[in-house]
């Protein structure tokens, strides 16, 4: 779990138990501390709780010891030396200490928590400006340890953070860059805000590439900007509404270029910053992404990934599509399969084009063993082709071009199954048992 998803509330009061905490409480405490986060995260409620009115257990006042005096018979003690009188009246007045006592607990508490607010002025003074700006509030405060080594050289769209240390954007930058435009370069060292665009500036600059696209722009400049404005998303730590749509049309984008590497990675974004609840198109890409595990043929994946969506994500139309795909190809029901590939919403069609060749090859070496000659029409038909000659080049490709009656028109040309199926066989075997999935994450 990501401190990066903490609501401020929480932040602070996770702050306010850390300077309650004493020597003698602290693994206690911490331990409780840990109990209360984890079980609010795992129920969904780090954002609705009222974090300021929880109380941990073992930070309360526990009441003062009830001390039995005895009356000591002197008649019946015999008498004890110097050294034993001096030990007995240490215990006496250990015994007076009050270690219960509400005042002296709300005092120390309270000096704890001014020791802790200090602290914290110094490390936010440099950030005023920041904190006063509230076009800023977008921004996500982060958590990391101030001695973490830097991830700038690596991938600059993976989230950075470690939760067990509190850091209160020491490392947050706020961009001064005005150029709309701006070529994507790999971070070697840390990003400098004369480089990086502002919010607002990125906001317009996503105006212009879909604009830019509409034209008929190349997509190899297309998704050099849009990497380039991921990037200064990334390090600007803003994760919203806007970073969601940002990947999600870069994603539409590279499937209709097809382009599986930026789509996985943007999926892969997606699929983190949907699980800090930022609305999007959630539905939409839930169906693409089991579409891609069909394409993978991860079975055990798909199966742990089907298991967790909701009754609400399977009755939207684009999730009800892919499931119903999924049970096609399970069930060997190519007829439907291919009707719905026909069918598909959204931009559906465009993933299963990965893997409706492969399904296709399938579908006809089950037609090759159950009929003894099929024609080029009826394949047409049931596996989906758009014109006869696609179909007739998909079985020349295929090596089942075996034709009873070779100079016919192409549309009635009849396929002699006995000789093409061992074919098939062999092209599926050489073909398509092995996927590889360029840009998997």
């Amino acid at each position: 779990m990501s401190s990066e998803s903490w609501p401020p509330p929480l932040k602070e009061w996770v702050a306010r138990c850390l300077g309650q905490m004493t020597d003698a409480n602290r693994a206690e405490a911490q331990a409780e501390l840990r109990e209360s986060i984890a079980n609010a995260f795992a129920e969904k409620t780090l954002w609705t709780t009222d974090w300021a009115g929880v109380q941990l257990k073992s930070l309360m006042p526990k009441a003062p010891p009830v001390l039995t005096s005895l009356k000591r018979k002197t008649n019946d003690t015999p008498p004890m030396s110097k050294k034993a009188k001096k030990a007995a009246a240490q215990k006496r007045n250990d015994a007076n200490l009050d270690f219960g006592d509400q005042a002296a607990l709300n005092r120390r508490a309270e000096r704890f928590q001014r020791e802790h607010d200090i602290e914290r002025q110094k490390s936010m003074r440099g950030q005023a400006s920041l904190q006063a700006n509230n076009q800023n509030a977008h921004l996500f405060n982060r958590i990391s340890r101030s001695d973490s080594p830097s991830a700038f050289g690596t991938n600059p769209d993976d989230p950075e953070a470690d939760p067990n240390v509190l850091d209160w954007d020491k490392y947050t930058i706020v961009g001064t860059n005005q150029e709309l435009f701006k070529d994507y370069l790999r971070l070697t060292s840390e990003p400098k805000p004369e480089t990086i665009r502002p919010y607002s500036v990125l906001q317009q600059t996503l105006i212009e590439l879909k604009k830019r696209w509409k034209e008929k722009v190349s997509y190899n400049w297309i998704c050099n900007q849009f990497k380039s404005l991921r990037q200064d998303l990334t390090v600007q730590r803003i994760k919203n509404e806007f970073t969601v749509q940002v990947y999600e049309i870069h994603a539409r984008m590279a499937l209709e270029s097809s382009d599986m590497v930026e789509y996985n990675q943007c999926q892969a974004t997606l699929k983190n910053l949907y699980d800090l609840g930022i609305p999007g198109k959630h539905e939409e890409f839930t169906a693409y992404r089991i579409l891609m595990l069909l394409h993978g043929r991860n079975k055990s994946e798909l199966n742990l990934y089907v298991g967790t969506l909701t009754p609400r994500q399977k009755r939207d139309s684009a999730v009800h599509h892919a499931l119903r795909v999924q049970r096609a190809i399970s069930m060997g029901n190519y007829h439907a399969l291919f009707e719905m590939y026909l069918n598909a919403p959204n931009m559906g069609a465009y993933i299963m084009d990965y893997f409706i060749d492969r399904e296709r090859t399938r579908a006809l070496m089950t037609m090759t063993k159950a009929y003894r000659t099929i024609t080029v029409c009826f394949i047409q038909n049931e596996l989906g082709f758009e014109t006869v000659s696609d179909t007739l080049k998909f079985i020349e490709t295929h090596g089942s071009a075996f034709f009873t009656n070779p100079n016919a028109p192409d549309r009635d040309k009849t396929v002699e199954c006995k000789s093409a199926a061992p074919q098939l066989a062999q092209v599926y075997e050489d073909k398509y048992r092995k996927v590889g999935i360029k840009g998997a994450i």
